[in-house]
């Protein structure tokens, strides 16, 4: 499906403060998430994660077609996609279908979908500032694009079960990593 087609799907997603690591800010339209090494004490909650930087998006997605968009301009370490509802939360993750995660990222330089245990390389030209995910829940699946260049990056398949919206703002690495990971409202036209 072309980017201007997935577009016309644009949803409200916002982040779910129950899900969010304790060093995770989100602003307080819950469209932001910031990572902050300061070890916050928010209430103890089955759903949060606590091994990893990680939010997921409030919206349950069932049905239907849905699109979003992430700016990740400045960010040298981002995951972003769907996951079913119950992935691990405080157990090492694995990020692969297989365990429920439908994600791309970008990780020591390299933009890949995480496949575990092996990823695919995507075909990135120009830094996307932006990245795009549409899922086509009836169709079983979860297409990323390049919104910079307009570009489709990579589609999952036999998509199935109850999804969430998936952040992961990555570590500050030493100030290189301290952008924001930003909900964006998606314009009716293609800038």
């Amino acid at each position: 499906m072309e980017l201007a087609e997935a577009r016309r799907y644009a949803v409200d997603v916002t982040l779910d403060p129950d899900t969010a690591h304790p060093d995770l800010i989100l602003s307080p339209d819950k469209k932001t998430v910031t990572y902050q090494d300061r070890h916050q004490d928010p209430p103890n909650n089955l759903e949060r994660f606590d091994n990893y930087p990680i939010v997921l998006g409030f919206n349950k997605l069932t049905g239907g077609k849905h699109y979003w968009e992430v700016e990740v301009e400045g960010k040298t370490n981002w995951t972003l996609g769907v996951c079913w509802k119950f992935v691990r939360r405080t157990e090492p993750i694995y990020l692969s279908p297989k365990y429920g995660f439908w994600t791309v990222w970008l990780k020591d330089g390299k933009y890949e979908a995480c496949n575990y245990p092996e990823n695919v390389r995507l075909p990135v030209n120009i830094e996307p500032r932006r990245v795009g995910i549409f899922l086509d829940y009836e169709a079983g699946k979860v297409s990323f694009y390049n919104v910079t260049d307009r570009s489709h990056l990579f589609t999952f398949t036999d998509i199935s079960g109850t999804l969430h919206p998936y952040f992961y703002t990555g570590y500050d690495e030493r100030g290189g990593n301290a952008a924001s990971l930003i909900i964006c409202p998606v314009p009716a036209k293609l800038e």
